[in-house]
């Protein structure tokens, strides 16, 4: 296992990926872990410190904006990251069988998804085939959020992100047991799109913190 990230916190694997987020962000990326020889040393096992579950937008490419490299995260993405059993299983595996310490549902600002959903709720649109199965499933957190009597762009999408990290821990024993014996903390980060910054919507419990 590689040293860097071997026997990480779930804390201490938030603060990796928050240092590389700052190093995108400031124009100071190193592009850890994508030479030949550790590209070579990861061919018989992976051993990644974070499962990322973020939106499909093309704009959100976890190992660019996190200045991470091969190896480091298991990256599951779905439009308006929405969860069905293959997501679930798919982070299931990266905790269970891969040892992460870390799960982020990753949102971001003028997502799509979230933008239909509001536009069926407030205008009546509809969207057609498959498309329409994943409005669907973000729009309760449309209503929540209109329910809450917010109104903000990003009070949408932070709703979306908060309902997301619930729905991990609620649809998942395995995961919810991990993270109440305190080896995996589950966080919501907001990307924002102009300047690449990610910012905590759900930080870690109090349990993980002390850590």
């Amino acid at each position: 296992m590689p040293e860097a990230t071997a026997d990480l916190t779930p804390v201490q694997a938030l603060r990796l990926l928050q240092e590389g987020n700052r190093r995108f962000v400031d124009g100071r990326a190193e592009h850890p872990n994508q030479d030949a020889a550790h590209r070579a040393s990861l061919a018989p096992s992976q051993y990644p410190f974070a499962v990322l579950f973020g939106c499909s937008d093309s704009r959100l490419a976890a190992e660019i904006i996190f200045d991470r490299g091969l190896g480091d995260l298991f990256v599951v993405r779905t439009a308006g990251h929405v969860a069905g059993p293959e997501v679930l299983g798919s982070i299931e595996y990266g905790v269970s069988l891969l040892g992460c310490p870390l799960v982020v549902v990753l949102g971001h600002d003028a997502c799509g998804a979230v933008g239909a959903a509001r536009s069926a709720v407030e205008q009546g649109t509809e969207q057609p085939g498959y498309v329409g199965d994943v409005v669907e499933r973000v729009t309760p957190s449309v209503l929540a959020t209109h329910a809450a009597g917010l109104t903000e762009p990003d009070d949408f999408i932070d709703t979306h992100i908060r309902r997301t990290v619930d729905q991990l821990l609620n649809r998942s024993r395995l995961l919810a047991e991990a993270v109440a014996e305190g080896r995996v903390a589950v966080v919501g980060l907001s990307y924002r799109l102009a300047d690449g910054s990610a910012r905590i919507v759900v930080g870690p419990n109090e349990k993980d913190a002390e850590q």
